[in-house]
């Protein structure tokens, strides 16, 4: 049979099935599909296309009949069991699975049984169960049913399994159900059998926690006469679990794996599998449907709100499938230590991390919530730290027995925190001292080597709670001093806590400029010698030995780092030679002793004291926040040279094309790659498909923040800052974050890579601003990003630098141009428009 307009096509292999649709072979055919294309075990199967199931009620057209009988005598399945499956068009989909709706038949012989079975299977779309389902959920027009036809394994044992609980909606939990025999049994609810519940580590590794055995009295097997029949199970399988620790373990890496393959953002589907007493099948697969979202009792009911007003700032592109791995795990990591020495119950599970158009988002809602309970932070201004326009939850009252936790739990932070700093401190240097000698060690060429070098990686990052906790709970002393400053300076705390902290240390990213500039003058100043100048040549080796860990955008593993790439510093040092270092030292110096020259005017001597203790707390506390960010990016540097290495390996292997396809991989699946688990075929597909995923996510215009319903369905999202002021006179409301006023010509940079462009003095409007884009500030005259909070990155060092600085601006590249002449009131928060550049050509 040839195809056909009217989607009565000859059979469709499971080679073929994922390219053509869900549309034409169904739900379960096209998952199947999938599967298979993915290097998925899953039984050869072919399915007849779902147009034919229009002539139902005529029966089996004598031209489909006789192409079965053509298709199983050139697979040689005419006399061998079969598995004949219904394949409806919108079944096991995320909204709708018709679980337990339609028919399937087991143990069909023959081309007349498989006829015959067919037809069944059509007329199962037609019962009124299936009539009411779709009529419940709202599906129209006219159904149809493709059929999926394999053979019918040999099952020593089945079963079904949920890649997250469908229950609660924890993504860190997994359910796998098995019994003897086939899973006719268990999915009709007959017996029990036994549950296996497994939890994700620390390693991404699904280990056995629960194992709950239920009753086994009788299986399913196939009858002689065709179908299946219950026999009872033997005393020995009666008493015995079904599944010993190493095969349930081996099953849930292999689920997992599908579930990643199908799905990397939201790998939580419903799978059904056969063990044939060597080796693990899948037979379907489905998305989980109508996953609870797990949340706090409080929130349950109202929509969530994410929001990427502070992840922007140093991921603001799509994040490759391993960027998203890490990024998951990090930032429960991030904002659990906190929380957690307040002694504030936080829920288990919750995950606060999500990804919508590839861009990595915040639960706001849940960051909120907890920063009520536990020490009563207004989600005002939690999002004033943070950054974002996003909405603020709605909060009951608050009692006595409120402010009273709340105190508790901040007396309990204070008292606990000073340790874990310490804590966060030794690790910082410990993680450093490890990732120069994984930097400058020589990388294994072979698996084992591999596996333990990555693992070397990976035990400190999920173990370095005190380093997670300098990283992201820096917040304490910035808020209470900001609020301090503002009850006393209205409208002013912002810009006076700028001020004052500018005096301060400097941070690890400060310093790190300052090394720049001396660099640049050793090359290109009046006394320079030049880049090729051997006294330069030593001090730039001794710059990247420090400091080339880092890069632009450095917290995705797939960027290279400045000594990877050394040219992108290169490039900048003849302008950093034009900065007066001198004239920057004086602006940070005259800037914090204004301030504090107004403290000594307004403020009580004794109030002065505590001002001043909370200024040193609030700097330490960020450049603690830069320290373990620093070190946190050197073990990523390290992590990415070992993944690359893996990456060649696979290459050689003729798995993958290049070495950084690596990124688009799961760490699950590389591993299992090594491991010889997934053949190259199933690799690449999976690479391909999700190159094609990150255009379409690259091209996507993201939304600074979002809702979204229980059920999935995204209601809203927000864009843009509004601007006051008259058209030609706009004035844009942000973060004050930096300090004084500067005025000058507008460049917009989308990428600090163009960071050439940028004149010395000029105004650096920005998308974002991650260490990456520090070198520019020593050349800006001022600072304006469409991102960030008060303790963003670029907040911290435009602080540092005394640099005239308004941040938490969205839309406000689009709104200015090239050449646009504006003010910049880091003492405000706003920037105003004072002429438009000239029109080229004039």
């Amino acid at each position: 049979m040839n195809a056909r307009s009217d989607g009565m096509d000859a059979p469709i292999g499971a080679a073929a099935a994922a390219e053509a649709g869900a549309a034409r072979v169904g739900g379960k055919g096209w998952q199947l599909g999938l599967l298979a294309r993915y290097g998925l075990p899953v039984p050869d199967f072919f399915a007849i296309p779902a147009g034919w199931s229009r002539h139902r009620a005529d029966g089996v057209p004598p031209e489909l009949r006789a192409g079965l009988v053509d298709e199983l005598a050139a697979r040689g399945w005419t006399d061998i069991p079969l598995a004949v499956r219904s394949s409806a068009v919108g079944e096991d989909a995320a909204a709708a699975s018709f679980a337990g709706i339609f028919r399937s038949c087991l143990n069909v012989r023959g081309p007349d049984a498989l006829v015959a079975a067919v037809a069944e299977v059509w007329a199962s779309l037609d019962t009124p169960t299936a009539a009411a389902y779709r009529s419940r959920l709202g599906i129209a027009g006219e159904p149809a049913m493709a059929v999926v036809v394999m053979p019918l394994l040999a099952a020593a044992a089945s079963g079904i399994a949920f890649t997250c609980d469908p229950l609660s909606g924890r993504e860190d939990r997994m359910l796998v159900h098995a019994h003897w025999g086939l899973g006719e049994t268990l999915v009709g609810g007959e017996a029990a059998g036994d549950e296996y519940v497994f939890a994700e580590d620390s390693t991404d590794t699904w280990r056995r926690v629960e194992t709950r055995t239920g009753s086994k009295t009788t299986m399913s097997v196939p009858a002689t006469t065709g179908g299946t029949t219950r026999v009872p199970v033997t005393p020995a399988q009666a008493g015995a679990i079904v599944l010993d620790t190493a095969q349930a373990e081996a099953l849930a890496a292999l689920l997992r794996d599908a579930a990643v393959a199908l799905d990397f953002v939201a790998p939580f589907y419903d799978l059904e599998w056969v063990w044939d007493g060597a080796d693990f099948w899948l037979t379907q697969a489905r998305p989980v449907t109508r996953r609870p979202h797990l949340t706090y009792p409080a929130l349950r009911g109202q929509p969530a709100i994410w929001t990427r007003g502070n992840t922007c700032e140093v991921m603001p592109e799509p994040l490759s499938p391993m960027d998203w791995n890490f990024s998951r795990r990090g930032v429960n990591d991030l904002l659990e230590p906190g929380w957690q020495l307040a002694g504030q119950p936080l829920l288990a599970g919750v995950q606060r991390a999500g990804l919508f158009d590839g861009r990595l988002y915040l639960e706001a809602s849940i960051l909120q919530w907890e920063a009520w309970q536990a020490i009563g932070l207004k989600p005002e201004a939690f999002n004033a730290i943070m950054g974002g326009h996003q909405p603020a939850i709605p909060l009951p009252a608050a009692g006595w027995r409120d402010r009273l936790r709340h105190l508790g739990n901040t007396l309990r932070y204070l008292r606990r925190a000073p340790a874990l700093r310490r804590r966060g401190e030794a690790e910082v240097t410990a993680l450093l001292t490890l990732s120069r000698e994984l930097r400058s060690a020589s990388l294994p060429d072979d698996e084992d080597g591999l596996r333990a070098l990555l693992y070397r990686i990976a035990a400190p990052a999920r173990e370095s709670r005190g380093l997670f906790f300098l990283q992201g709970s820096g917040g304490g002393g910035m808020s209470m001093l900001l609020d301090t400053l503002e009850r006393r300076f209205p409208g002013e705390g912002a810009a006076i806590g700028a001020a004052l902290l500018a005096n301060g240390a400097p941070s690890v990213t400060a310093r790190q400029g300052y090394a720049l500039l001396e660099l640049a003058q050793l090359a290109h100043g009046p006394h320079g010698r030049g880049p090729d100048d051997p006294a330069f040549v030593a001090a730039f080796q001794a710059f990247l030995d420090e400091y080339g860990h880092r890069g632009h955008y450095e917290t995705y593993l797939r960027n290279p780092r400045w000594d990877e790439a050394p040219e992108r510093l290169l490039e900048q040092l003849p302008a950093l030679a034009t900065v007066d270092c001198a004239a920057l030292e004086a602006r940070r110096k005259a800037s914090a002793a204004a301030a504090r020259d107004r403290l000594r005017r307004s403020v009580p001597w004794w109030r002065r004291l505590w001002l001043q203790a909370l200024v040193k707390t609030t700097n330490t506390e960020c450049n603690q926040r830069e320290a373990a960010r620093n070190a946190l990016i050197a073990l990523l540097a390290a992590g990415r040279r070992a993944w690359l290495a893996a990456g060649e390996l696979l290459v050689k292997r003729g798995l993958i094309a290049a070495p950084d396809d690596v990124f688009m991989l799961m760490p699950s699946e590389a591993e299992r790659a090594i491991d010889g688990q997934i053949a190259g075929a199933g690799l690449r597909e999976r690479v391909a498909a999700r190159a094609a995923l990150f255009a379409r996510w690259q091209a996507a215009t993201p939304v600074e923040w979002l809702r979204v319903e229980a059920a999935g369905q995204r209601i809203a999202g927000e864009t843009s800052a509004v601007a006051d002021g008259t058209p030609g006179r706009e004035v844009w409301r942000g973060v004050a974050t930096g300090t004084g006023v500067a005025r000058g010509r507008a460049r917009i940079l989308r990428h600090p890579s163009e960071g050439v462009r940028l004149v010395p003095g000029e105004i650096l409007v920005a998308p974002s601003t991650d260490p990456g884009w520090t070198p520019l500030f020593l050349k800006a005259g001022g600072l304006v990003v469409e991102t960030g909070g008060y303790l963003s990155h670029g907040a911290i060092v435009a602080r540092e630098f005394a640099l005239p600085a308004v941040v938490n601006l969205p839309g406000v590249l689009d709104a200015l141009a090239d050449g646009d002449e504006v003010e910049v009131n880091g003492l405000t928060g706003t920037v105003r428009l004072l002429a438009r550049a000239e029109p080229a050509g004039r």
